[in-house]
């Protein structure tokens, strides 16, 4: 079981981002879609280079996930659902996308040695192309937790 992890994650100081962009998401499976396209011209206009196509990858294994295990079954399709929400933060040298949901329930990664399964690999996928991730529970007025995955990126000059 994970317990909640905050290594590796950016100062949240907005004064220190370079750009930020978030989008609500509705409780339906569709918005896995929507997504996708939000991060591709997200990323298109921050020009991310290399992690294109690993950022997008992560982001809809984050949502995916977010919609299946965070929200509730009566609430996937249902208007009035407590949403889930895609955050794009860049710095100058890294971006960490996260991902808001309502559950209070732990990310845990499924242990399976079947690796032509359709589903359950996500967090794997995760793991395996962002640079770290981690969540943490919401405190305040905000209910549930974020997840989060943070990518390096390269510099010019």
């Amino acid at each position: 079981m994970l317990k909640p992890l905050r290594q590796g994650l950016p100062p949240l100081d907005p004064a220190a981002v370079s750009d930020a962009a978030s989008f609500a998401l509705p409780a339906r499976y569709e918005a896995v879609r929507e997504a996708r396209r939000f991060t591709r011209g997200t990323l298109d206009r921050w020009d991310v280079g290399d992690r294109f196509d690993d950022i997008c990858l992560v982001v809809s294994e984050l949502v995916t996930n977010a919609l299946r295990h965070a929200l509730p079954a009566e609430a996937v399709g249902c208007e009035h659902a407590a949403s889930v929400r895609l955050h794009l933060m860049r710095w100058t040298e890294r971006l960490v996308c996260a991902v808001r949901d309502p559950s209070h329930e732990t990310p845990t990664p499924r242990d399976s040695d079947d690796f032509s399964a359709e589903s359950g690999r996500g967090l794997f996928l995760v793991d395996s192309f962002a640079d770290s991730w981690g969540w943490h529970p919401l405190a305040g007025t905000l209910d549930g937790k974020v997840v989060w995955a943070m990518f390096r990126l390269g510099t010019t000059g």
